[in-house]
C-alpha cells in the first residue's frame, strides 16, 4: 500500500473559504477514486493562505480487474436494436453472449475491464478535481481567460505537487504541470523545496517557516496570544472565530501585543472591539477588573528581526485612525437626542406595503403599551414601554450604526443612558432585538419584554397580512427567526397570551416543533394538541404537550393509545357519525355549533356534559366489561375536564390512565358489532364517548405509533 500527497498552490485563498475548500477537496478526491474502484485509507486535508494539501494513506498500486455485464434485447430482435445495444456498451456482435431469461434467449454484453495502475488513475483524478472545484468565488487569468472554457480557480493556480510513494504523478492543468517541488514562506524562504516522500512534506515546510496544518496554527495563535496578554498583566478576550480567521491569513503566525491611547476608552467597548476585530482582525484584552484595556493583539505572518516592534507600531497607527473615526461618530451622535434622531426614520422605508420605519415604530409603541395594560407583561410601566418602543429604532440613523450596522440597538441603549433616560428604557432599546439566534439570551426585564415581543409580533402580523410568508428555504424578512423569538419570550417568561389564529397560528405551530425538537419534544404530540382547536396559548399548550409525552411513554399511555386507535378504526369502518347525526336527524340545533367562549377548557367541558346528557339509556343488561367501561368513563370524563380547567395536565393524564384497563377488557370480551341493532348502536356510542373523552386532552389520531 502506498501514500499519496497532493498540494495545490495559488495566491492568497480568502480565510473564509478555506474550511469549505478542505471539505470539497476531500469529497471530490474520494468521489473520483470511488468511481475507479479505489477505497483510500485515512485522508488528511490541510490549508494555508497559499496552498491546499491532501494526504491519502494506504492506496493500492493497482486497481482490481472487474467484469461488467448488461442485459440486452432478446434473440430475434431487430438488427437496429441489437446494433444500438452494442454501440452503447462498446462491444461487437460476436462478443455478445446468449443466456436464457425466463425461457427466452437474450443477449448480454460482457466487458472484462483490466486493472489500472493507481498512479494513472491519480493522473486523471487531479485535473478532474481541480476543474470541478466549487469555489464560491473564482476567476480566470492570463491570455486563456479570453475563453469561457478556461480554468476557473479562486486565485491563479501556480503549482501542483503530486507524489505517489516516491514517484511523481504526471499531469497538467491549464498550463501548470505537476512536479516534486513546493515553496516555503514568502519572506522567510526563497527557492524550491523538493519533496521526496509524503512523510517529509510537513516537516520540510516547517523548516521553511510554513506550518501547513491549520489546526496547529490555530493552537499556536491561541497559546501565544494568551501568553502575550498575560505577560502584560491582561486577559485575552476569547474569540474562536478570530483565531480561525487569523490562522487562515498566516503561514507562520506570530501574535504581538500593541497599545492604543486610553482616551479612546471613552467610546463604548463594543465599538472598540468591533472596529479592532472587523477591520483589523485584532484580539482585544481586559484588565484585572474585567474592563476593556487599551491593548490589542495582532497576528503577524513573519518573525521580524526587531521582535515585531515596527509591525506593532504600524498596526497601532492603523487602529488609532479607526478609533478616531469611532470617537468622532460617538461625539456627533450625542449632539442630538434619540427623539430627534427618530424623526429621520420617516425617510426609511420598512416595506412598500407596510410604510416607513417610523410607521412600524408607531405600531410597536401602541402594541407594547397594550401588552402592559392588558396584564400580559406584568411589572412593566406602560409609559416606559411606549417610550422605549418609540426610540427603539432611532439609532438606525446615527453615524455609528451607519458605520457598524451590527451595533444597532446596542448603541441606542448607550445614547439613551447618555441623555439620562430611565435604565429600563435604555435596557429595552438595547435588547429589544433579542433573542436574535438560538444561543442568544431571552429578555426578562418587563419593559424590555414588552418592546421585544411587540416588535416581533408586529413584524409577523404585518408581513402575513400582505401575504409575504416564508416559502421553502426563502425567508427574506427573517419571519421564522421572529416567530422563534416570540415563542421563546412567551415560554421562558411564562407569558399568557393567545397568538393569532389562521395561517399565523399554523406558522407558530411549525416553528414550535422546530424549537422543541432540541428539547426532545415530539412534533406529533404538538400536532395532537394543536388539532383540538382554540389552543393558542403557547405556555399552556407546551405544558399540555409535555404532560402528554410523559404519559404516552408509559405502559398505560401506550396501551391506551392502542385502544384509542382500535376504537377509532371501528367507528370509521362503521361510518359512525355519533351524536351529530342524531341531532341532524331530529332537526335539533346543536348547542355547541357556535361557541362564543374563547376558553378551550370551557368548550370541552360543555361538550362533554352535553354528550353525557344525550347518551341513550340502555334497555338491555350490559355485559360486565361494558358496564365497567361506562362507569369508568362517567368518572374519568369529569375528572379530566376539571383537571384541564385547573391546568393540571398531569391530573388529566392520570384520569385517562384509569381508562386503560376498562378499554382493554371491553375489547377482550365485548362484541361491538353485535347482531342486535340496539346493542351495536349503544356500543358504538360508548366507543364514541371514549374517543371524545380522550380528545378532551389531545387528538390521539395525530399521535404516531
Amino acid at each position: 500500500m502506498t501514500d499519496f500527497l497532493l498540494e495545490l498552490r495559488c495566491e492568497e485563498i480568502p480565510a473564509r473559504m478555506q474550511k469549505s475548500a478542505r471539505a470539497d477537496l476531500e469529497k471530490l478526491f474520494r468521489s473520483e477514486l470511488s468511481a475507479a474502484g479505489i477505497a483510500p485509507g485515512d485522508i488528511t486535508v490541510w490549508s494555508t493562505p497559499r496552498r491546499l494539501a491532501l494526504i491519502a494513506r494506504d492506496l493500492p498500486e493497482q486497481t482490481e480487474a472487474v467484469s461488467e455485464e448488461a442485459k440486452g434485447p432478446p434473440e430475434g430482435a431487430p438488427d437496429q436494436a441489437i446494433d444500438g445495444f452494442c454501440r452503447k456498451n462498446g462491444v461487437t456482435r460476436d462478443q455478445l453472449e446468449l443466456r436464457d431469461v425466463k425461457g427466452r434467449a437474450t443477449y448480454f454484453a460482457v466487458r472484462n475491464i483490466p486493472g489500472r495502475a493507481v498512479k494513472e488513475v491519480l493522473a486523471d483524478t487531479i485535473p478532474a478535481v481541480i476543474r470541478a472545484f466549487p469555489w464560491p468565488k473564482s476567476m480566470r487569468w492570463g491570455a486563456a481567460s479570453l475563453s469561457t472554457e478556461s480554468l476557473r480557480w479562486v486565485r491563479p493556480l501556480s503549482g501542483i505537487l503530486a507524489l505517489f510513494g516516491e514517484e511523481l504523478v504526471e499531469c497538467e492543468v491549464h498550463g501548470v504541470t505537476s512536479g516534486l517541488v513546493t515553496l516555503g514562506h514568502r519572506f522567510h524562504h526563497s527557492g524550491d523545496i523538493t519533496i521526496g516522500h509524503v512523510d517529509n512534506y510537513q516537516e520540510k515546510l516547517r523548516a521553511c517557516h510554513v506550518i501547513v496544518d491549520h489546526t496547529e496554527r490555530e493552537a499556536l495563535i491561541r497559546e501565544k496570544a494568551e501568553e502575550a496578554a498575560r505577560s502584560a498583566g491582561l486577559t485575552l478576550v476569547q474569540d474562536e472565530g478570530l483565531v480561525v480567521e487569523n490562522a487562515g491569513l498566516t503561514e507562520w503566525p506570530v501574535p504581538l501585543l500593541g497599545r492604543f491611547d486610553d482616551a479612546f476608552l471613552e467610546v463604548p467597548p463594543e465599538v472598540i472591539q468591533l472596529s479592532a476585530r472587523t477591520n483589523q482582525k485584532y484580539f482585544i484584552c481586559n484588565d484585572k477588573t474585567g474592563k476593556l484595556a487599551n491593548a490589542f493583539i495582532c497576528t503577524a505572518n513573519i518573525e521580524a528581526e526587531d521582535g515585531g516592534v515596527a509591525i506593532v507600531a504600524g498596526n497601532e497607527k492603523v487602529l488609532a485612525a479607526r478609533l478616531s473615526d469611532a470617537r468622532f461618530f460617538w461625539d456627533v451622535d450625542r449632539r442630538k437626542t434619540l427623539e430627534e434622531h427618530a424623526k429621520g426614520l420617516q425617510r426609511i422605508t420598512f416595506h412598500e406595503k407596510l410604510g416607513t420605519v417610523a410607521d412600524k415604530v408607531e405600531r410597536v409603541a401602541r402594541l407594547a403599551r397594550w401588552l402592559v395594560e392588558q396584564g400580559i407583561v406584568k411589572g412593566a410601566d406602560a409609559d416606559q414601554a411606549e417610550q422605549a418602543a418609540r426610540l427603539s429604532k432611532a439609532d438606525l440613523v446615527t453615524e455609528m450604526v451607519g458605520e457598524f450596522p451590527e451595533l444597532q440597538g446596542l448603541m441606542g441603549g448607550y445614547y439613551a443612558r447618555a441623555e439620562d433616560l430611565p435604565d429600563a428604557v435604555a435596557d429595552a432599546i438595547r435588547d429589544h432585538y433579542k433573542p436574535v439566534g438560538q444561543g442568544d439570551g431571552v429578555p426578562a426585564a418587563p419593559v424590555t419584554v414588552a418592546v421585544a415581543l411587540a416588535d416581533k409580533l408586529d413584524t409577523l402580523q404585518g408581513f402575513f397580512s400582505i401575504d409575504e410568508k416564508p416559502s421553502g428555504s426563502k425567508d427574506p424578512f427573517a419571519l421564522r427567526r421572529a416567530a422563534l423569538g416570540v415563542i421563546r419570550i412567551l415560554t421562558e417568561n411564562g407569558l399568557r397570551m393567545s397568538v393569532a389564529e389562521g395561517d399565523l397560528l399554523d406558522f407558530f405551530a411549525d416553528r414550535l416543533k422546530v424549537q422543541q425538537k432540541e428539547a426532545g419534544i415530539r412534533h406529533d404530540l404538538i400536532d395532537a394538541v394543536f388539532a383540538l382547536g382554540r389552543e393558542n396559548d403557547l405556555v399552556r399548550l407546551l405544558a399540555r404537550v409535555k404532560a402528554l409525552q410523559s404519559f404516552v411513554e408509559t405502559e398505560d399511555g401506550t396501551n391506551l393509545l392502542a385502544g384509542y386507535k382500535r376504537a377509532a378504526n371501528i367507528l370509521k369502518k362503521e361510518d359512525w357519525q355519533g351524536l351529530e347525526s342524531d341531532i341532524a336527524r331530529t332537526g335539533e340545533e346543536d348547542p355547541l355549533s357556535e361557541v362564543d367562549d374563547p376558553d378551550l377548557t370551557a368548550v370541552i367541558a360543555a361538550k362533554m356534559a352535553d354528550r353525557r346528557k344525550r347518551l341513550p339509556e340502555l334497555s338491555y343488561e350490559p355485559e360486565p366489561a361494558e358496564k365497567a367501561l361506562i362507569d369508568a368513563l362517567s368518572e374519568a370524563e369529569p375528572r379530566a375536564s376539571a383537571a384541564i380547567e385547573q391546568e393540571d395536565f398531569e391530573g388529566a393524564m392520570a384520569a385517562l390512565a384509569s381508562l386503560r384497563a376498562p378499554i382493554d377488557a371491553f375489547f377482550e370480551s365485548v362484541i361491538v358489532n353485535a347482531p342486535e341493532t340496539e346493542k351495536r348502536s349503544a356500543r358504538l356510542a360508548l366507543l364514541d364517548n371514549f374517543r371524545a373523552a380522550v380528545h378532551n386532552v389531545a387528538d390521539f389520531s395525530r399521535i404516531e405509533g
